[in-house]
């Protein structure tokens, strides 16, 4: 089994390298691996056990939120925080009634069964979309919202859902204001624990980086996972309690913020393509042939009426042009949440669980490859997309024995960002800002202000922690003006 494991992984590595050209996101190679190295297909591995793969799938849910979390600047967040916010709750719930009603009028499901299924295909995937598009800056607010909006999405989603399931398969004569309060609860709830937690955690974090760094990581996996379960504890939502405790810890400034930020990071990714893999190996292909008519008709209800039409509502009082509605509405791609939402109502035992789980899997696979094969394209249609020529090579967060908010910045100087010969001292730089070091023709350089930088540079620069681009508009802008 260890053999097969390491091959599998071995083998998702190595189609990865190809992976960008196809527009197709890792976790999706590792999700169609699975289904190769599964039991309809190949035969080599034979898991039926859903039960384990929702247990791992809560853990994975943790971490992806946490960290969707923790990327979300306050900066960002106050410009776009009312579309993005509107979008991802009332968005979010209209998009599922609207799928709902539609579903339950062309298939004869029942209502609350169609609820259950819309309700699990409602989230949008920001890891599908910014993997898809990670070669490019989507430019206008358009790019914001997206981001935000996918992160802060799953919540509403995966609120919904349980909801749903505990509903269907429990006391299906609990009282209205029950109900709604419960919903409620589990909202306000998640969030303020997770908030709640977050603080703490910060005041201890930056104590414990003072006495015992060799310990930070340990103890993040602690906090993430305190966060997640302290709220099911209180009976509000574990995901969501996580996503507000990565906002809160994401916006502090701390020794190793960014090395954190890679680990959260590489932690989300690993456990998603172990995830997925578990996934591909659930599925069996064979019984596609029985539910693909419904699966083609939920991906062109909510990808070409219900999603459309919630946008424009939901963004109408703040005036998105027809082109940011349509990328909107494209950019609703379906990756991870719904998958792993799919497996509750499998290990719930409900009568049409198995049928749910294979619907929402193939409606998933449809979205990424018709909606992620695209979605870059029709950025570039909207001109809403730039490569991104200067962004840097590495940025390396300084780890000394104080706390500091500098960082090093790696970038290269090629004909697009630079061409001429310039010297240090005639850019008067910031304070804040130098140049510490230039790699040349594969040599080091010790730079001084009587040295010229040339294209072709790779420089080294040492500046306080802040936006990235700013920083590299400024420097372009005073190499050039020199030239001139």
């Amino acid at each position: 089994m260890i053999l097969i494991i390491s091959f599998i992984i071995i083998f998702i590595v190595m189609t990865a390298l190809f992976s960008t050209k196809l527009n197709i996101p890792v976790i999706m190679i590792a999700l169609f691996v699975g289904i190769i190295f599964g039991s309809d297909i190949s035969g080599f591995v034979y898991f039926d056990n859903s039960e384990f793969v929702k247990n791992f799938s809560d853990v994975v849910l943790v971490f992806v939120l946490f960290a969707g979390g923790f990327d979300l600047k306050y900066d960002k967040l106050k410009k776009i925080i009312k579309p993005s916010i509107t979008l991802a709750t009332i968005g979010v719930f209209s998009t599922a009634l609207i799928t709902t009603l539609l579903f339950h009028f062309i298939f004869k499901w029942t209502l609350i069964e169609s609820f259950l299924l819309a309700s699990i295909i409602s989230s949008t995937d920001a890891a599908a979309v910014f993997s898809i598009l990670k070669n490019k800056t989507i430019s206008n607010r358009v790019g914001a919202i997206t981001e935000v909006e996918s992160a802060a999405n799953d919540p509403m989603a995966i609120i919904m859902t349980t909801f749903i399931v505990k509903l269907m398969a429990g006391n299906t004569s609990i009282p209205i204001y029950s109900i709604l309060f419960s919903f409620i609860w589990q909202l306000l709830g998640g969030a303020f624990i997770g908030y709640i937690v977050g603080i703490i955690s910060f005041f201890m974090l930056k104590r414990i980086l003072k006495l015992y760094k060799e310990y930070i990581f340990l103890f993040l996996i602690g906090i993430i996972l305190l966060s997640y379960g302290l709220a099911i504890f209180c009976h509000a939502s574990g995901p969501l309690s996580a996503f507000f405790c990565g906002i809160y810890l994401g916006n502090k400034k701390f020794p190793l913020k960014n090395g954190i930020s890679s680990f959260v990071e590489t932690i989300s990714f690993i456990t998603n393509v172990f995830l997925f893999i578990l996934l591909g190996l659930l599925v069996f292909p064979k019984e596609f042939l029985n539910i693909w008519p419904f699966s083609v008709g939920l991906f062109i209800i909510i990808t070409f009426i219900s999603r459309p039409i919630c946008v424009f509502l939901c963004t109408l009082k703040w005036k998105l042009n027809l082109k940011e509605n349509i990328f909107l509405s494209w950019s609703g791609i379906r990756g991870a949440v719904p998958i792993i939402l799919a497996i509750y109502p499998l290990s719930a035992g409900l009568e049409k669980g198995n049928d749910i789980f294979n619907i929402i899997f193939l409606t998933v696979i449809i979205s990424i490859v018709v909606q992620g094969t695209t979605i870059g394209r029709l950025a570039d249609y909207f001109d809403f997309s730039k490569i991104n020529k200067h962004k840097p090579l590495q940025t390396m967060e300084l780890v000394t024995i104080v706390d500091t908010d500098y960082e090093l910045l790696e970038i290269h100087l090629d004909e697009d960002f630079y061409s001429g010969k310039v010297k240090i001292s005639a850019l008067d730089l910031p304070s804040d800002t130098t140049i510490t070091m230039i790699t040349r023709n594969g040599k080091i350089l010790a730079p001084t202000g009587k040295t010229f930088i040339s294209s072709g540079d790779t420089l080294s620069i040492l500046t306080k922690a802040r936006e990235v681009e700013p920083i590299l508009e400024e420097f372009s802008s005073k190499l050039k003006k020199q030239l001139e």
